[in-house]
């Protein structure tokens, strides 16, 4: 007999092993009801709804992000690390996918929303990249400018090159593509360049 307080993590993770394998559309509460060995009701005991798990789901994959854009934006120059966060983006993009397409390219309820949830700091990613246009506008590295509408322009224009690659519209493997948007994006800094 599975120990109660083991539930709510395996609940967790088939879910999010469906997630990542079949897209959210297949995350389904009789579904992993019936793969974890529990009733369907049995998981209402941890999660109100199949909207809350997926929710602690998004929670727990953007403290992952804010991982991935750590490890990559740490060292170098004001330009290098701005353009290796971001880069941290298109490594949590490839490395999942479907997690990647569920919290960032569908609608769903709850999604933050800006400008007021990032303006009120309520994005772990984006806050570490507004905190780094910040600091470089006050070095004098970039145009004194809006700090949260420039971050969420380098976001939108790695996001955005991403969706095109995840459509299949680029001929590149995944580190030529990256090279392009690291390009690319060295390209808008300087056009932000004091």
């Amino acid at each position: 007999m599975m120990k109660e307080s083991a539930t709510p993590q395996k609940i967790y993770q088939c879910a999010l092993g469906i997630l990542e394998a079949e897209g959210a559309q297949a995350v389904s509460m009789r579904r992993i009801a019936s793969e974890v060995g529990i009733t369907a009701m049995a998981i209402y005991h941890h999660f109100s709804s199949r909207e809350a798990l997926l929710g602690a789901i998004v929670d727990s994959e953007f403290e992952q992000l804010v991982n991935f854009f750590a490890a990559s934006g740490r060292n170098g120059t004001f330009e290098n690390k701005v353009v290796h966060s971001l880069d941290g983006y298109m490594s949590y993009a490839f490395a999942h996918p479907r997690i990647f397409d569920y919290v960032f390219s569908s609608a769903r309820a709850g999604a933050r929303r800006f400008p007021e949830d990032f303006r009120a700091r309520l994005s772990p990613t984006l806050n570490l990249v507004a905190d780094m246009v910040a600091e470089g506008m006050k070095l004098g590295k970039l145009k004194r400018d809006d700090p949260w509408e420039v971050a969420m322009e380098l976001w939108a224009h790695v996001h955005g090159y991403l969706m095109l690659y995840r459509a299949g519209r680029f001929s590149l493997d995944q580190e030529e593509f990256r090279k392009l948007v690291h390009r690319s994006l060295r390209r808008l800094l300087h056009g932000l360049v004091a």
